[in-house]
């Protein structure tokens, strides 16, 4: 009993060191110190769970030290070779992983109900088969998830026209599967239980297959709250505390976000279930924007134009996390500020990859958090802002999704940077962006494009204004 008694203050005090460092992680100042001590009291907890056994006559620990080790050891190096520009990859991957615990532990439980070894309750065969249906999504969802963000797979090679009725007809038979295992039981076959892993894991890949472009941030959100729900339904499985508090956490957190992200967006969460949000669009030609030509501006000119503002605006998208140029950008801030310039970031939601990702490259540059304005904030004083400067955004500055009804992005908020006196937009090319579709913008009046690599022109910027 005394025993015990330590177990449960261990387990509380992992459960308030979630909690704090939850609460740290809200903001860029706190967020290292919060991950620490939310990671610190994860520890706790294994260390915990891994005693209480010792009562018990069985124990697995050679099993459990071999997984931990080995998952140390390749989460070790991913996390130092990882690119930062490959982050949404890897956050893909650890939802994909997680899922696949959920589909494991879904899988032996209802091993052991069809044969004989253990007789559930139809409450206690619904979370099994709840944490085994949603386990299978998180985990193939994830793993295309990752192959289209690493540019292995296309789009186009994996859905079709309406793709959106595939994956209602989907979940109508997982749904119908899960409740007939549940009632059906113990009349349940073991061949029943693997065409229903069968089924889930493919309606996983078709769920995020017509998702792409601007939405991908938004699908990897809520793949992520799937595996938090997962481990929490786990947690309810197996009686442990610590793992349903964590589930819900993750899973609560995710949701919430997802929530956020959708009304961001314009869009409904009832879209992103049934994999009709957002279904990438095919290319349409740059032909379409008429006669109009884009207009190109030298590194010495757009410092001109920079150093004699008032105000000026930096909008991060995927290209400044491709070219690392955030710390470049920073230097440039500062010489404009130093010249009395006043210097903001403007934010898009789905901005990047993934959630945060421009505000995870712009903390790594110590850009200071106040200083970042988010889609509300921002567009209103685009009319009052002397300079623009897109640096490597592209779908998110597009102004088809507010005067082309027939974009497919058309209702999707975006930065409306044309409105402010001058636009520089630093990009490589005149290609289209993630979402497949030109993008007007680069032909706009007011607009200038300056051609480059994100990180060389904002070094030949800031040397021209140090010259000024």
């Amino acid at each position: 009993m005394e025993f015990q008694f330590f177990i449960d203050v261990a387990l509380l005090l992992a459960a308030i060191m979630f909690i704090i460092g939850l609460r740290r992680l809200s903001s860029p100042d706190t967020a290292r110190t919060g991950n620490l001590l939310a990671a610190f009291g994860m520890g706790v907890a294994i260390i915990a769970m891994l005693i209480y056994p010792l009562h018990s006559a069985t124990n697995n620990y050679l099993w459990i030290a071999g997984g931990m080790v080995v998952g140390s050891v390749i989460g070790q190096q991913a996390a130092m070779k990882v690119k930062l520009t490959a982050m949404p990859q890897l956050v893909s991957l650890f939802n994909g992983f997680g899922g696949a615990c959920a589909v494991l532990l879904g899988f032996i439980e209802l091993y052991k109900a069809t044969h004989g070894q253990s007789q559930p309750g139809v409450g206690e065969l619904l979370i099994v088969v709840f944490t085994l249906l949603v386990g299978s999504v998180s985990f193939t969802g994830s793993m295309l998830a990752f192959a289209k963000l690493d540019g292995r797979v296309k789009d186009r090679k994996v859905t079709f026209r309406n793709h959106q009725y595939l994956n209602m007809a989907f979940i109508a038979i997982t749904l119908g599967m899960s409740v007939y295992i549940a009632v059906a039981y113990p009349a349940v076959s073991f061949g029943l239980v693997i065409a229903f892993i069968i089924v889930s894991l493919i309606y996983g890949f078709s769920f995020v297959a017509p998702i792409g472009g601007a939405d991908m941030p938004v699908v990897i959100s809520l793949l992520n709250s799937f595996t938090g729900l997962t481990a929490a339904a786990a947690g309810l499985i197996y009686d442990n505390q610590i793992m349903l508090l964590g589930g819900v956490f993750v899973g609560a957190a995710g949701t919430i976000l997802t929530v956020l992200m959708c009304q961001a967006m314009n869009r409904s969460l009832l879209n992103v279930v049934i994999g009709g949000f957002g279904s990438s669009a095919s290319s349409i030609a740059p032909g379409a924007t008429g006669d109009k030509v884009a207009r190109s501006i030298t590194p010495a000119d757009a410092a001109i134009l920079l150093y004699y503002s008032k105000s000026v605006v930096f909008v991060p998208g995927y290209g400044l996390a491709v070219a690392q140029a955030q710390k470049d950008c920073k230097e440039l801030d500062e010489l404009l500020e130093a010249n009395g310039v006043s210097v903001k970031y403007a934010i898009h939601p789905v901005a990047g990859r993934m959630p945060g990702h421009m505000n995870v490259l712009l903390a790594e540059a110590d850009v200071p958090y106040p200083k970042l304005l988010d889609l509300d904030e921002a567009n209103p004083i685009m009319d009052q802002t002397d300079v623009v400067v897109v640096v490597g955004a592209n779908d998110v500055v597009n102004p088809s999704a507010i005067d082309e009804p027939g974009s497919p992005i058309y209702g999707m908020p975006v930065l409306e940077v044309w409105k402010a006196k001058n636009v520089i937009v630093m990009k490589r090319s005149l290609s289209v962006g993630y979402a497949g579709i030109d993008n007007p913008l680069f032909y706009h009046e007011r607009n200038h494009m300056l051609f480059g690599d994100a990180k060389q022109s904002m070094q030949e910027l800031a040397r021209e204004v140090k010259e000024l």
